[in-house]
């Protein structure tokens, strides 16, 4: 392989390879550098225990641009998504609640706890749709980038108009989401609490952040904004697990001729007289492009590959407060058997066994989870979603038998005391087991083994400082044009040819490669206009 390209990509998630592939069809020669073997970064299926293959890290799919997918012509290659039955299964004490299914269901079921939140569901949901209509639209845009002259105050302009056209009463449902509570936020629409908390898990998800910390009602906006099959709001399961997804985008790539190079861990970025040239990889060889783009989180590249005598020592105070850390432990599990829920007993397929199968039994539940991170290191009673993609996809594991992927909160990033995840990694997944088997009384015995990702787990294997799946926290004051910081929204870092392409630019978190696409956009838009007509530029 040469050593000079038009452009390096710093590892091969799916954010880069979507950015690798528009840069590749645009007529650049491009290389991606990716540390591990086996390419798709946290997006990948891999064989956890002899027999049994499982999306060891990111496990369930919404955010997927369609655009992304229809450019990499994703179906094509093998891509496909199977809709869950339903959505969300919720087990309570004494009680269950099922979300989604089809019209009605959800009203229907909601009626079983409250007339008046179901009345209020529909309504509920249209406003949610609206709002989460002003997010799909930009999000393929690059944020206005403050400072950036006229160019950013028409994109602002451009991208502001349409929340100016939208109702008052849509605008006031769009500040409230970014500025309340989860808690505040449902309560104003619905009185039951187990209804309640099956819109406030969303909130959550790689959050680390209780159900009434301000500002948790924008995570729960951010996971209902996909779509799956055309569908708005609707969650699905890749044939072949998550790392079907990346394989089809490195075939997509390979067709456009990018190199992918594994075990090819990048030790620096090398910067010459305030531009980056080049990496120098771990093994010490160096290669050289005009154009470097990361797609590792802002924390990892300014902390660890970016000397910091390369950035001005205001950049250097804001990245080093930039807060990671998603409060994620997350686990795979082989099983003899599905877990037969005391609420809804039955070890035979059924349809809440296809869903995603929710622990965590109401609002004050979800909020002493994040108290206790916070005091102890981690929930004495988790919250857990289970997934079983065997229910859907029975080659992942052998005949009769079962995968669960478990993704857990709240779990603090660091410990206190001295102490290590690896310290206390066993136990707590031991705890987790039982919080599961507290409501299917049949699941611990019927584990035949189990792969552990603790925060630390996940920063290691995966580079997620702090176990951040999000590359950062989704926060308002590292949203849109603020994501890393204010001034770098539009995917270009303090130092000329250095771009940032990975979930910690403006969309955010998920698999959505919105953020390697954008990146890709700014790149060639950089090339200057005579190089796009030269290379034919798309």
């Amino acid at each position: 392989m040469s050593n000079r390209y038009d452009a390096i990509i710093i590892g091969g998630g799916h954010n880069g390879l979507t950015c690798a592939f528009y840069l590749a069809r645009a007529g650049m020669k491009v290389r991606v550098l990716e540390r591990r073997d086996i390419v798709g970064g946290a997006c990948v299926t891999e064989e956890f225990h002899p027999g049994f293959r499982n999306s060891t890290a990111s496990y369930t799919v919404s955010l997927l641009r369609p655009k992304v997918i229809a450019d990499m012509k994703l179906h094509e290659r093998g891509f496909r998504i199977i809709e869950r039955t339903i959505s969300n299964f919720f087990p309570f004490e004494n009680d269950y609640l099922k979300l989604g299914g089809g019209a009605g269901r959800t009203e229907a079921e909601f009626a079983r706890f409250s007339k008046k939140d179901a009345e209020a569901y529909q309504h509920y949901d249209a406003a949610l749709e609206k709002v989460a209509g002003v997010l799909r639209d930009i999000a393929l845009k690059t944020p206005p980038n403050v400072g950036g002259g006229v160019r950013s105050l028409l994109s602002a302009a451009q991208q502001g108009w349409p929340i100016a056209g939208l109702g008052l009463d849509v605008q006031r449902d769009l500040l409230d989401i970014f500025t309340k509570s989860a808690r505040d936020f449902l309560d104003g629409w619905f009185e039951n609490d187990y209804v309640k908390t099956a819109f406030g898990f969303d909130a959550v998800v790689g959050n680390y952040a209780g159900v009434s910390t301000p500002g948790s009602a924008y995570v729960l906006l951010h996971h209902v904004f996909g779509e799956v099959n055309g569908k708005f709001g609707a969650w699905g399961h890749s044939v072949g697990g998550m790392g079907a997804i990346t394989q089809a985008m490195a075939r997509a790539c390979a067709e456009y001729g990018v190199e992918i190079s594994l075990e090819s861990p990048v030790s620096k970025v090398l910067v010459n007289n305030g531009k980056a040239e080049g990496v120098k990889l771990e093994s010490g060889e160096e290669l050289y492009a005009p154009t470097i783009a990361a797609n590792v989180g802002p924390a990892l590249l300014y902390r660890q590959l970016v000397d910091s005598s390369d950035l001005d020592a205001d950049f250097n105070r804001r990245i080093k407060n930039y807060k990671t850390g998603s409060g994620t432990f997350r686990m795979n599990v082989a099983l003899s058997e599905l877990p037969d829920f005391t609420v809804l007993p039955g070890k035979e397929k059924a349809e809440h066994h296809t869903a995603g199968i929710i622990i965590a039994p109401g609002m004050d539940y979800m909020d002493q989870a994040f108290i206790d991170a916070q005091q102890f290191g981690w929930s004495k009673k988790p919250i857990i979603e289970i997934k079983l993609p065997t229910t859907i996809d029975d080659s992942l594991a052998p005949p009769g038998q079962h995968i669960a992927s478990l993704f857990c909160q709240q779990f603090s990033p660091e410990l206190k005391d001295g102490q290590s995840w690896d310290d206390v990694r066993e136990k707590v997944a031991d705890l987790i087991i039982d919080t599961v088997n507290d409501h299917a009384p049949n699941f611990k015995n019927a584990v035949i083994a189990r792969q552990i990702h603790s925060p630390l787990d996940l920063e290691r294997k995966f580079g997620l400082i702090g176990g951040d799946i999000f590359h950062g926290n989704m926060g308002l004051d590292q949203l849109w044009a603020a994501r890393p910081v204010l001034g770098h929204g539009d995917y270009r870092s303090p130092i000329k040819g250095l771009y940032m392409c990975g979930s910690g630019t403006h969309p955010g978190g998920g698999v959505t490669g919105a953020s390697g696409h954008n990146a890709a956009a700014e790149i060639i838009r950089d090339r200057g206009t005579l190089w796009k007509v030269l290379h034919r530029a798309k």
